[in-house]
């Protein structure tokens, strides 16, 4: 039973190890190995090596030997074999396969602790007064991972302190301490840095174009994170930060690399002007974010035309109603469209044709030609839009 299960631990070791060093590794360079020798019942603290920039997680392994007795394995070699700290808790496969194969009879009681101070009281004192990790039973060899949920984290260091169990013999005690590195974490971008990305990008002049400007930020601080480390950001000068904060603007909204979530929410945004009357805002932004990059359907061209028309720009609207027919030549709202625009800009007789060859059919499932005539003229005179071939057009529909 005990052969089959260690086959497993490695087998899922191999399946996984691929996949887990993409998202981090063991600091094996910054890891902490110190062989101590403790005097007959006394107290003594060690203080680990500083962690690394995007330490998630440490692995510690604590050994307790007898005076001629040598560690077989360091804790950095063994963890060559298993991929991520995922693999250790206490009991598992991991933590007992991380254990040392040679321990003393000795034992000893140990606590952890992040505060200096603190760690020097329990030296003094033996209790373990504000230790992040503490033992009730006195171990000679222990092997355990310290989780982001640990308290011990909050801390570039940790302090070791060890009480012998001997009162009549010194003891040697090897600590070993291994951190593992979120690639990520380490690249130094906290919530707070990230924060300064967004507040930033939050007053360009696109996101000040939209309603919610979150996917828009969203996206660039993703490509900042993913080219620069924090502390390579904070290097660049204000014109190279200007210009990184073009280029990824760019490289959201480039018809080959755009996000599509952000082009949904500039679309839907821009519909949003559009219903609150505010056409100015509405073209600004499905030209910058949708038609300048290359993004535009026919739908886009529509809405874009019906921008024109309601804020009078008829030209322009006659125009975006053409390039929406290149697109689709089906779509009657399009067809619509254009020839309200032809309609308000004198020119009735191929307005007439369009309002009569399509007047039998439908705009869409539910909506047929001539209630949606009907209601694009109430809506344009809303908008201060009359024209006085409105009540031709209306009485040609209903003959």
């Amino acid at each position: 039973m005990t052969i089959l299960k260690s086959a497993f631990f490695f087998a899922l070791i191999a399946a996984t190890s691929v996949a887990s060093a993409q998202n981090g590794y063991w600091d094996k360079d910054r890891a902490t190995t110190r062989e101590i020798i403790v005097p007959a019942g006394d107290r003594i603290v060690v203080k680990t090596e500083n962690f690394p920039l995007g330490t998630t997680e440490l692995v510690y392994r604590i050994t307790v030997l007898d005076e001629n007795q040598q560690m077989a394995n360091s804790l950095v070699s063994l963890l060559k074999s298993i991929p991520d700290p995922s693999g250790i808790s206490q009991g598992s496969a991991g933590a007992v396969f991380l254990l040392s194969k040679i321990s003393g009879d000795d034992k000893c009681n140990y606590a952890v602790f992040t505060d200096k101070q603190k760690s020097e009281a329990y030296r003094k004192s033996g209790k373990p007064e504000g230790a992040c990790i503490y033992t009730n039973i006195a171990v000679n060899k222990e092997a355990k991972v310290i989780t982001g949920r640990s308290l011990c984290l909050n801390s570039p260091n940790l302090y070791f302190g060890f009480e012998s169990e001997n009162w009549i013999m010194k003891q040697k005690i090897v600590v070993e301490v291994v951190p593992w590195v979120d690639k990520k974490a380490s690249m130094g971008w906290t919530n707070e840095n990230k924060k300064s990305i967004l507040e930033l990008c939050g007053t360009s002049g696109l996101a000040q174009l939209m309603t919610d400007s979150q996917s828009l930020c969203s996206c660039v601080l993703d490509q900042f994170t993913f080219k620069y480390s924090y502390a390579e950001y904070e290097k660049l000068l204000i014109e190279e930060k200007t210009k990184a904060f073009r280029d990824f603007g760019d490289n959201c909204l480039d018809s080959k690399t755009a996000n599509k979530g952000l082009l949904q929410a500039v679309r839907t945004q821009a519909q949003q002007h559009y219903a609150s009357g505010r056409y100015e805002k509405a073209i600004d932004l499905l030209n910058s974010a949708i038609i300048v990059y290359g993004n535009a359907n026919a739908r886009d061209y529509y809405n874009q035309g019906m921008n024109y028309l309601m804020s009078k720009q008829i030209s322009k609207a006659k125009q975006s109603f053409e390039l929406g027919e290149k697109l689709d030549d089906s779509d009657l709202s399009i067809k619509l469209g254009k020839a309200h625009a032809l309609l308000l800009g004198d020119d009735f007789s191929r307005a007439r044709d369009i309002y009569r060859k399509y007047k039998g059919e439908n705009v869409d499932t539910k909506t047929s030609w001539t209630d949606r005539v009907k209601k694009d003229i109430t809506d344009l005179k809303k908008a201060g839009i009359d024209s006085k071939d409105f009540d031709k057009v209306l009485k040609m529909l209903e003959d």
